[in-house]
């Protein structure tokens, strides 16, 4: 029997995912769930599930800086993180934070099983061809990088949400950062990009693809 743990803040999510497990495997169990980090890391203090799957956007603290954290207590827990966003967003850095597989959430229904097993019983990491062809780019002979990969997991999740049009005020509450926090964050960016406005943020996001 493989068991998993799912973290994620969104109840629906959850259930959705303890679902499709339900009715198309026999062997996989859920055997239990969190709401937030720190949730997480005291209940995988109680149990020992053989596979995490973990949101990336988790309130508080990011999904990245939590899976960092697993794999700091629990070096030998495969995590398969879920995300919204397509695995050119987020995936790369994922598996180099230490991830053992990235699954888009509209991918859930055709693909979890298969990644669960893929994972705990192959002891292989799950990814998309998509992700192979990004991974394989990142080993580029030119040392060309795009300036967004100068920035750390929490700096490019805050250009992000800046240039999808999210106010600092906004981004402050949804990650449960301070207002002088974010605008600190933003400076950073901002040197390390050379961007001078939000509009600026947006134009870049979007031509690397990195938003809507």
């Amino acid at each position: 029997m493989i068991t998993i743990f799912i973290a994620d803040d969104h109840p629906l999510v959850r259930e959705g995912l303890k679902k499709v497990v339900q009715q198309n495997a026999t062997d996989i169990k859920v055997i239990g769930e969190a709401s937030d980090g720190s949730e997480l890391m005291e209940k995988l203090k109680e149990t020992e599930p053989d596979l995490l799957i973990l949101d990336i956007a988790m309130p508080g603290k990011s999904g990245l800086d939590v899976l960092k954290e697993v794999k700091e207590s629990y070096p030998d827990l495969p995590v398969l993180i879920l995300s919204i966003h397509p695995e050119d967003r987020f995936a790369v850095r994922a598996l180099k934070a230490g991830a053992h597989g990235y699954l888009n959430k509209r991918s859930i229904s055709e693909q979890l099983i298969n990644a669960i097993q893929r994972i705990v019983i192959q002891q292989k990491k799950y990814i998309s061809q998509d992700v192979a062809e990004q991974l394989a780019s990142h080993v580029d002979l030119s040392g060309d990088k795009p300036l967004h990969e100068t920035l750390s997991d929490r700096e490019y999740q805050i250009m992000c949400m800046i240039a999808s049009g999210k106010e600092v005020n906004e981004i402050a509450e949804e990650l449960s950062l301070s207002v002088q926090t974010v605008h600190t964050y933003r400076s950073r960016i901002k040197d390390k990009m050379g961007l001078k406005s939000n509009v600026e943020f947006t134009r870049y996001a979007l031509e690397q693809n990195l938003i809507d």
